[in-house]
């Protein structure tokens, strides 16, 4: 059993104020793998206040010498990465084949893109030759109050943590609950690393209580928050009486829209994204959008691959997918799955219960649901599950209108191989990303959405620039 019951806080492991147990729970297995403790107001004020008092030094630090620090950090993380995929694996639920490359792999690819990003980043820059005497300041925000989710949990503590550190502020971490282990690791580089006490700080809790007295606590000057789009509305709630900066990346109801003329691999490549993380990713395809004169040919392709998915504990080597990350998300998929099969929804594959031969764990059958419309239950509400919902079009007008009828917009996904078809799309569709034909966003590209998926940029320059603060100064003197 791993205890890991200390927050570290201004450069120190130490106790909780007031230890309170928390068993981190194997998905694989249902059994306790971890034990932490929750902590409580006092462990979070004591993490801001830490965070705070290293603020005007960490500020007044080059650029450059930040930059170095979290050059130092990556060579850290890259050395340590067997230890964070065995951690990511047990306590969340990705197999550790995934685990090792993908989930640890997005930290990485993130903390190298920011470094390339900082290096280019002007902090003080003119405002234009008409007026030789304006500069324009990027300066931080401050203490910022940074709380991530479970399910890509290094591709979001790094995407947070790494720019905040390049911009210049200093913050305390809640990571979730269910998936706390890599954080604490993810702490010791920070700490080896050589980041100046007070500027990284870690505290374990949940949302109601770390995670309320950072979000509404006075000397917070900013939140980020990733998770789901209910907690992300009590978040801001909670944030508006301070008029603090809030940044939301939240839920998602991705629309993968495959026309006629789409590549023969379209509907495989759908399928398999959408089971990738068992399912658990905010900017999943979870609804494909199949033009009507391929319809019946998509939908049999749709389900043979979802068949061919296979399902097996995280600890084992392979392409196959994990459990889901615990028994509330468990229910959560089969009332939704449920759902599907009791508004007339045709299931395809998958369904209800555990895979054969899997009789412990929090495993789901990968479902594909076809003959689905818009108003159904599992084209509406983010299931977070391996299923797939197919739903039928005729035009690209009916497609696009599909596609936006949702209170989501995150990322949408179209296939076609007319250039000009998916150009115009990209231009119609409501969301803060839009793939095509199976192409990935570049590095440095950003994350986010629109409407009810959040607000605010990840990645690159727009992450950086989200933890900073825009200064006009008139007057300055020639250099």
């Amino acid at each position: 059993m791993i205890e890991k019951r200390q927050f570290y806080i201004n450069g120190e492991w130490v106790d909780p104020v007031e230890p309170r147990d928390y068993a981190v729970i194997d998905p694989s297995t249902e059994e306790p793998c971890a034990v932490i403790s929750l902590g409580g107001k006092a462990d979070a004020d004591k993490a801001v206040a830490a965070a705070k008092a290293a603020f005007p030094a960490w500020m007044a630090t080059p650029a450059e010498e930040r930059i170095a620090l979290v050059e130092k950090l990556l060579e850290i993380y890259k050395a340590r990465s067997a230890e964070m995929g065995a951690a990511i694996s047990i306590e969340m639920g990705a197999p550790i084949d995934m685990a090792s490359t993908s989930q640890v792999g997005a930290g990485t690819w993130h903390i190298t893109n920011f470094i390339r990003a900082a290096k280019n980043f002007k902090f003080i820059r003119p405002l234009g030759d008409h007026a030789p005497e304006d500069r324009i300041i990027y300066e931080p925000i401050g203490v910022c109050a940074l709380i991530t989710p479970w399910n890509w949990p290094m591709n979001q503590v790094t995407l947070k943590v790494v720019a905040a550190a390049i911009a210049g502020c200093t913050m305390v971490l809640k990571p979730s609950e269910e998936s706390p282990l890599d954080a604490i690791l993810f702490a010791e580089m920070m700490h080896d690393a050589g980041f100046p006490k007070g500027v990284f700080n870690l505290v374990n809790g949940d949302g109601m209580g770390v995670g309320s007295t950072l979000s509404g606590h006075p000397d917070v000057d900013m939140v980020s928050f990733t998770g789901s789009t209910r907690a992300g509305i009590a978040i801001s709630q909670n944030a508006a009486l301070t008029l603090k900066r809030v940044h939301l990346e939240l839920g998602g109801k991705g629309a993968n829209i495959i026309f006629a003329d789409a590549d023969d691999k379209a509907v495989k490549r759908g399928v398999l994204h959408m089971m990738n993380n068992t399912g658990q990713s905010c900017n999943a395809p979870s609804r494909m959008l199949v033009q009507r004169d391929i319809y019946e040919q998509a939908v049999e392709t749709a389900a043979e691959v979802a068949k061919s998915v296979t399902v097996g504990p995280a600890s084992e080597h392979g392409k196959h997918i994990g459990p889901v990350v615990n028994e509330a998300q468990w229910n959560k998929i089969q009332g939704l799955i449920q759902k599907g099969i009791d508004e007339g929804a045709r299931l395809v594959a998958g369904g209800l219960g555990r895979p054969d031969g899997l009789n412990k764990g929090f495993f789901v059958r990968p479902t594909v649901f076809a003959d689905v419309n818009n108003e159904m239950t599992i084209a509406r509400e983010e299931i977070f599950g391996p299923v797939l919902s197919i739903i039928p079009f005729e035009t690209e007008e009916e497609a696009v209108q599909i596609a936006n009828d949702t209170v989501y917009g995150l990322t949408n996904y179209v296939q076609t191989q007319d250039g000009t078809k998916a150009n115009r799309l990209a231009q119609q569709l409501r969301s803060g990303m839009v793939e095509m034909n199976g192409k990935s966003r570049g590095a440095g590209a950003p994350f986010g959405g629109m409407k009810q998926s959040g607000n605010g940029r990840e990645g690159g320059v727009w992450g950086i620039e989200d933890f900073l603060e825009v200064k006009s100064v008139a007057g300055w003197a020639a250099e």
